[in-house]
This record gives structure tokens, C-alpha cells and sequence, in this order.
């Protein structure tokens, strides 16, 4: 795997390396930023402090998630001590989200694919009984299974008085694409026999937001009809470039990258091609055009902003009905943390929109 993927692969939500907190005032004396031919500026050294915007249980969190970076086993490793590493974290994650979101947890096989159904303790409540969402969890399609989906299901669930069922989808290296897509469409096709598809709403994060765009290009490939909404939080249908791909790795404290993540890094998407509409649907306005409507979530800190940007862009100008929130000062799946007021903002934001179109 190549040094930007170490750096910034897709469901890393710990992020490297330690943050510039100091004075946002540069020196008089200070060098200017000097733009080439093409556009291309080189930005002298400067600090860049945490957002003022950001909550004081933001910037403390920040700390935490920076040493949960520093102290990952190298990607380039086995990948098994990869899952065993973000597996406690998100372990730790649930376990917490659990106590603040109390809900019942069963494992389950639908349509032959393994899954975890989340349920609200206090009860499905009654406009969400013939309502479902799918939850498809990170981890750069190499992690994240179990408890990271419930990490992404928990407080949705629980605040939503929904039934979430979380996927257990095939990753890399096992499995290449689009493996993970075929078995989204295997629970996809079950849920249809009790669910008409406008009340079925599927959504993920890093990797998961991918898919998520994904999975809804192959079910009209295979002549499914979409589900009723999704959502693409911190990944979407566009390839990771833009600034952000370049600017948000220093504002997490780490090495200005040398390129930014692409297909190839990733060892899920092996032989796959970036043009394929089916792996990022942003190639084809066709294809997106019949989407249906779309949450897309990130902050400022996250490489995958710009991204993001692009994707409401895109599937706006198809038509779609794309809604974007952005959060200041914040990282790469930072909803993962439910103690912040940013998280519980994230949280409201997702519930409020799959309430509005799912259904309609």
C-alpha cells in the first residue's frame, strides 16, 4: 500500500500525528504564498489553530483520536492487526453509545449475508414500524464489522425509535469489488419482500458512504427500484480529490501528502477501473439522475470534503434532491465520538432527514 494510503486511507477515523493550536496571526516578516502558471500555490509554514466554531468537547476529543492514530499498527501489516486494533476502539465506542442510546442487539442472516439488527429500548415507535435503514460501516473496505457498524447504527437507532440493520458486507483483501455491492444487494432484495422500497433508507460513513453510492448504482443495474433515501457521510459517489485531499492531512497534523488517496490503494477495489460508473457513479449524469434523495455529511478537517462538495454538486445538477452539512473544525467520521455536541448535531441531522423522505 502506498504512504498516503497510510496516511489518509478511507474509514481511518483516527487521524495523525499532533495539532497546531498556537496564534492564527502570521509575523509581518512572514513569507507570502507564492502561485505558479497553473494555479498551484506553496504555502509557507504557519499555524493554523483548532476552529473557534468547534465545541470545547471538540478540541479535547481531537487529542484522543490523534493518539488513537499515533498509536495504529502500520496499514502496511497484516490485516488482521488492523481489525483487531479499530475493533477494540470501536468496541470501547459501542459499549459507550449503548449507555447513552440504549438498544436491543441480534445477529442475523438476511438474504444469506451477515447482519446486526439495532432496535430502539423504548420501542420501533409507530410512524417507523413499516420503516427500515441499513447501515452500511467503515473501514477503507478492510475493517469494521461489527462493532463499527454499530458504532454507526447505535444513536441513529436509538434516536430515531428505528429498526437498524447493519451489514457485515465482504472486504479486502479476501474479497475484491464488487463483492460488497453484491451482498448490500442480497439484503436489499429481502427487505423488498417486506418493505416497499420508498421506505427503505440506506446510509454509511468513509467506506460506507462509498458503498452506499455504490450499492444504489447497482441496484439499477440490476433493475432494482432505489430506496426512499440515503445518506454518504465523510465518502461519496466523487473520487477523493480537491483541497481538501491535499489540505485537511496538515490540518490534521500530518505531512502535506505527496498525492492524493486513490482507487488503487485501496486493496478492495483490485483490478477495478475509476471510470466504471458502477465503482464511482459521479461518471455517469445519467446514472445519478436517478438517485434518490441524498444526505451528504463531513466537516472541515475531513480529506473527504471536497469530495463531498463535488457529490451535492453533481447530483444536484442531476436532479437530485442533495442535501449537504458541513461541521467546522471537525475530522474524518468525528460522528464516531457520541460525547460532542457536533456528534449529537450529526446525530439529529441524519434522524430529521431519513423521518422527512422516507415513504414519501
Amino acid at each position: 500500500m502506498s504512504s498516503t494510503f497510510l496516511k489518509s486511507a478511507f474509514a481511518i477515523a483516527a487521524v495523525i500525528a499532533a495539532p497546531a493550536l498556537g496564534s492564527p496571526a502570521l509575523a509581518a516578516s512572514a513569507p507570502s504564498p507564492r502561485v505558479d502558471a497553473q494555479g498551484n500555490v506553496t504555502v509557507p509554514a504557519f499555524t493554523v489553530p483548532f476552529s473557534s466554531y468547534a465545541s470545547p468537547e471538540a478540541r479535547k476529543m481531537f487529542q484522543r483520536v490523534l493518539e488513537e492514530g499515533r498509536n495504529a499498527p502500520p496499514l502496511d501489516g497484516p490485516v488482521s492487526a488492523s481489525r483487531a486494533y479499530y475493533d477494540q476502539i470501536n468496541t470501547a465506542r459501542a459499549d459507550l453509545m449503548r449507555r447513552l442510546y440504549p438498544v436491543d442487539i441480534e445477529k442475523r442472516t438476511i438474504g444469506g449475508v451477515s447482519a446486526q439488527v439495532v432496535t430502539p429500548k423504548q420501542g420501533i415507535a409507530p410512524e417507523q414500524k413499516h420503516r427500515v435503514l441499513v447501515n452500511l460501516h467503515g473501514g477503507a473496505f478492510l475493517w469494521g464489522a461489527g462493532a463499527g457498524g454499530l458504532v454507526e447504527s447505535i444513536p441513529v437507532s436509538s434516536l430515531g425509535r428505528i429498526e437498524v440493520i447493519t451489514v457485515d458486507y465482504r472486504q479486502g483483501p479476501e474479497h475484491v469489488f464488487p463483492a460488497a455491492s453484491e451482498d448490500v444487494a442480497a439484503v436489499y432484495r429481502a427487505l423488498l419482500k417486506q418493505y416497499p422500497a420508498k421506505n427503505i433508507g440506506i446510509y454509511g460513513c468513509s467506506a460506507g458512504g462509498v458503498l452506499t453510492g455504490e450499492a444504489v448504482a447497482w441496484f439499477i443495474h440490476e433493475h432494482l427500484p432505489v430506496p426512499g433515501a440515503i445518506g454518504m457521510y465523510c465518502g461519496a459517489v466523487a473520487e477523493l480529490s480537491g483541497d481538501s485531499a491535499w489540505v485537511a492531512p496538515v490540518l490534521d497534523g500530518g505531512p502535506p501528502p505527496s498525492s492524493p488517496l486513490k482507487l488503487a490503494d485501496l486493496p478492495y477495489f483490485k483490478g477495478a477501473r475509476a471510470s466504471d460508473p458502477l465503482v464511482f457513479p459521479a461518471n455517469s449524469p445519467t446514472l445519478l439522475a436517478k438517485f434518490p434523495p441524498t444526505l451528504l455529511i463531513t466537516g472541515t478537517r475531513d480529506f473527504t470534503m471536497s469530495s463531498e462538495i463535488q457529490s451535492q454538486r453533481l447530483l444536484t445538477d442531476a436532479g437530485v434532491d442533495a442535501e449537504l452539512h458541513v461541521w467546522d473544525g471537525m475530522w474524518h467520521s468525528f460522528f464516531s465520538d457520541p460525547e460532542m455536541p457536533e456528534s449529537k448535531e450529526a446525530y439529529a441531522v441524519m434522524v430529521g432527514f431519513f423521518d422527512r423522505h422516507l415513504g414519501r
